[in-house]
């Protein structure tokens, strides 16, 4: 087989909300999760030598089994039984790193996808979600992405329609010298928050059930305006992280911008609207603001679809 090339979706939240804590020590979660069109390429080549070898367009990124795609490869390879597979892949990297996006595992996840096709396994997309929950939380959602609903520690989907409207974009900003702990924020959580958590899973249950019905997805839907979103991190990394704060001033400055949010555990955030077109017209407003402070921007929609083939 000639080259294949997967593309590798980042991710924002929508909502995420801190539950509790489960019997596992983990923290329970009830999240929107969604796809937008900040893409990675994975490029792929089959090789008879039974080895898996990365290589990538950015130098700081690990290359070895530090790496989600070689992790991927190398469990796709024992499940399938053939140790014989082998494949050169690399990386073409556009989503920061580090950002709350999910980078690294929607480049794990377009490995399981792409080396499947590849090898011929025939491994079904719910297979290779199963395979993506041993290997992180939010890799089984960028597998399919599109908007869904995230409950557990994030590997319990539901998946939802497509936002109506035509065409909802965002503009995304991350620093470059800014990075954010994801277990020291979800420490921080806890020792803030703690005494508000809920437990046990009937409790869960009906606050997941309270998403399902409540007025962001019907926002989405086009059904009512779109309310503040919530993120229980936002409201321990904002105080902590200058630049979140700053980043975050500045796209509540933004003309026409529907809602604003860090993602994640950040430190990436962004800012809704209705169109791509009006997100790069905020672009162009904030431009010497955003170079200024330092700030990295892009503009881009949402995206319906997680990893995907390129045709």
């Amino acid at each position: 087989m000639a080259e294949l090339i997967v593309w590798s979706p980042a991710k924002i939240n929508l909502h995420l909300e801190v539950l509790g804590l489960r019997g596992d020590g983990f923290h329970e979660l009830a999240m929107v999760m969604q796809t937008i069109a900040l893409l990675d390429r994975l490029r792929l080549r089959p090789s008879a030598d039974g080895r898996i070898q990365l290589s990538c367009d950015n130098p700081s990124l690990p290359t070895d089994g530090a790496n989600l795609i070689v992790r991927a490869a190398e469990l796709l390879k024992a499940r399938a039984g053939l140790p014989e597979l082998g494949a050169h892949l690399h990386l073409d990297k556009r989503i920061p790193v580090g950002a709350g996006l999910a980078g690294g595992s929607s480049n794990g996840a377009a490995a399981l996808v792409g080396l499947n096709h590849l090898w011929g396994l025939g491994y079904s997309e719910a297979e290779l979600a199963l395979m993506a929950a041993e290997l992180g939380s939010d890799m089984p959602f960028c597998i399919g992405g599109g908007t869904q609903l995230c409950f557990g520690r994030g590997e319990r989907l539901e998946a939802q329609p497509a936002p109506r409207g035509g065409g909802w974009a965002v503009l995304l900003l991350k620093h470059p010298a800014a990075s954010v702990s994801t277990p020291w924020a979800y420490r921080q959580s806890r020792q803030q928050r703690q005494a508000s958590y809920l437990e046990g899973e009937a409790a869960f249950e009906q606050r997941r059930q309270v998403l399902r019905q409540g007025p962001l997805l019907r926002a989405l839907q086009g059904l009512e305006a779109l309310p503040p979103l919530r993120n229980d991190l936002q409201a321990v990394v904002e105080p902590a992280e200058a630049t979140v704060r700053q980043g975050l001033a500045l796209l509540r400055r933004a003309d026409a911008a529907l809602a604003v949010a860090m993602s994640g555990s950040g430190p990436s955030l962004f800012a809704l609207f209705a169109d791509l077109e009006a997100a790069r017209r905020s672009q162009a407003s904030l431009a010497s603001d955003l170079a200024a402070a330092g700030f990295d921007s892009w503009t881009c929609p949402l995206r319906p679809q997680g990893v995907s083939l390129e045709a």
